[in-house]
């Protein structure tokens, strides 16, 4: 379902204090009310001070923020959320460096802040897989180096991308980093991302036959001129996600890859 766009002034209206946030929070972990969970009684003291229910029956502490991406955070709510505005919204993103001047936070709470949303991000994205018709390709990132290039290069990871087709235009996308593009890496892939039985597009890579384990796969060897005649989205999603981590953060280390991964394919499969 399409949502209405919510501007950031808005936003900062409907979550303007920390109180305001705190309902929020309750309402999304609570949607039918409070419930104990030693006694299950349904009623409680608000401890707005320590974020906390006081069940009226037993008396236990029930932490609201408790499991969430606020557990034990001593930031402001106001500006978690703001943050995830941020993050969800802006088709740029947002770099820790420009985040400590916006929220007033040192560099290693606003990338920690950051690093938080992107997991959460990428557990919100684990709960579906892909349908259909989807083009499935691999991908190296990383900057320049000398000697070979492509597969087998020096100082680049190499990530699986997989992008459904959704009448004539580019719909849910999957995207992993993995060590290395061999059979058990794509198999691994195709098996978290990809609902059995589905129609496979991929080039004529060894590696990828295993798809035809589980999948309906189609490989074609195709030229280098018209290899975006077979695989136009995938070819158009990798392209978009290495512009993202130019523009924004001017590259990335390998190590935290995925968390950027996870990132670009929430807003991707969120965009409309």
């Amino acid at each position: 379902m399409q949502t209405e766009l919510t501007s950031f002034w808005e936003w900062q209206q409907h979550y303007s204090d920390d109180d305001a946030c705190l309902q929020a929070i309750i309402k999304h972990r609570w949607p039918t009310g409070f419930c104990c969970p030693r006694c299950q009684h349904t009623k409680g003291w608000l401890l707005h001070t320590r974020h906390a229910f006081e069940c009226t029956e037993c008396h236990h502490h029930t932490s609201i923020t408790a499991g969430t991406v606020f557990h034990n955070t001593k930031l402001p709510l106001v500006k978690w959320f703001w943050c995830i505005y941020w993050l969800s919204t802006d088709k740029g993103s947002i770099s820790a460096l420009r985040l400590t001047k916006l929220i007033g936070v040192s560099w290693r709470t606003a990338q920690r802040i950051l690093r938080i949303l992107r997991n959460a991000m990428g557990e919100q994205n684990s709960l579906y897989k892909l349908t259909g018709t989807i083009e499935l390709d691999d991908a190296f990132v990383g900057g320049k180096h000398a000697g070979k290039r492509g597969r087998g290069a020096k100082g680049k990871t190499a990530i699986l991308v997989a992008c459904e087709h959704n009448n004539g235009k580019p719909g849910f996308v999957a995207m992993k980093a993995v060590p290395s593009i061999d059979k058990e890496n794509v198999r691994k892939f195709a098996q978290e991302n990809i609902k059995q039985g589905q129609t496979l597009n991929t080039d004529a890579f060894r590696a990828l036959n295993v798809l035809s384990e589980t999948q309906h796969h189609i490989a074609k060897v195709t030229p280098a001129e018209l290899v975006d005649e077979w695989l136009p989205w995938v070819h158009i999603v990798i392209s978009n996600f290495k512009s993202y981590l130019l523009g924004t953060y001017h590259g990335v280390s390998g190590m935290y890859l995925q968390e950027y991964l996870d990132e670009f394919c929430y807003r991707l499969n969120r965009r409309f």
